[in-house]
């Protein structure tokens, strides 16, 4: 199959700029609004879905797009590139087999609508990201032994550490048969309220240096403006909801933000 009998080089790179864009401008509404799911979840958003499940089906296809896309492509098939799809695979099978089925979230929902917005984004870079590797991805192998691919991988890696030590202690927060928030100790938590999405932020600027690519630097920015605002209602909603959450913490860069 040959995908660029459907799309050209220029309209590819079209749609990134495009897509950059409306990242850019999606970036201070979501300063302003709050995406209701989780802790922020609103019952006036539409129809509700289970939480676990919503998270499943918004999350699979970024796991399915970009190794699928990569495979019909048409440029050749490097190492270098496989090593691409192993480390997207391993982030994403993580996020959407593995992470939502660890929650003590029992009956949680989530709004409909924010499983679509969660499909429409996930399959937006992982189309993004496949379309590109599978077509104009060029590496050669000494690729792997380039500065920026060290760096990438020295950030992906950091970052994914952050991410998955974040989140195991905000799952094991709760005793099984517990409800409610606690404040959260240990890690990164003791300088930033969302240490999770401070990691997955510097993974995709890992992926984006690794790939050296516009696909990968969307993706960082789509990533960025997700979730910064997010971390920021986090950090707002615990300093409402615990009058001694420490005073010295910031929501996702620490000493800064």
């Amino acid at each position: 199959m040959n995908l660029l009998a459907f799309i050209s080089e220029a309209s590819f790179y079209n749609f990134l700029y495009v897509w950059i864009g409306l990242a850019l401008l999606i970036f201070p509404i979501n300063l302003f609004i709050t995406a209701p799911y989780g802790r922020h979840t609103k019952q006036n958003w539409g129809p509700m879905i289970s939480n676990r499940w919503g998270w499943v089906v918004m999350e699979l296809p970024a796991l399915l797009s970009y190794p699928i896309l990569f495979y019909l492509g048409t440029s050749q098939k490097s190492i270098v590139a496989w090593v691409f799809v192993i480390f997207w695979l391993v982030h994403y099978i993580n996020r959407t087999l593995i992470f939502p089925f660890r929650q003590r979230t029992k009956g949680k929902q989530m709004p409909l609508l924010i499983a679509v917005m969660g499909i429409c984004f996930n399959f937006g870079n992982g189309f993004s990201l496949g379309w590109f590797q599978g077509n104009l991805g060029s590496y050669e192998l000494d690729w792997l032994f380039d500065f920026r691919f060290y760096l990438g991988v020295s950030l992906f890696l950091g970052g994914m550490y952050i991410n998955w030590q974040s989140d195991h202690i905000l799952l094991n927060l709760r005793r099984p048969g517990e409800s409610g928030y606690k404040i959260p100790e240990g890690g990164l938590f003791n300088y930033i309220s969302c240490p999770n999405h401070l990691g997955e932020i510097i993974e995709w600027i890992g992926f984006a240096m690794m790939t050296w690519s516009l696909a990968g630097l969307s993706f960082a920015i789509w990533t960025a403006a997700n979730l910064i605002p997010r971390a920021l209602s986090h950090h707002k909603w615990y300093q409402e909801h615990f009058e001694n959450y420490p005073k010295s913490r910031k929501a996702v860069i620490p000493g800064v933000l």
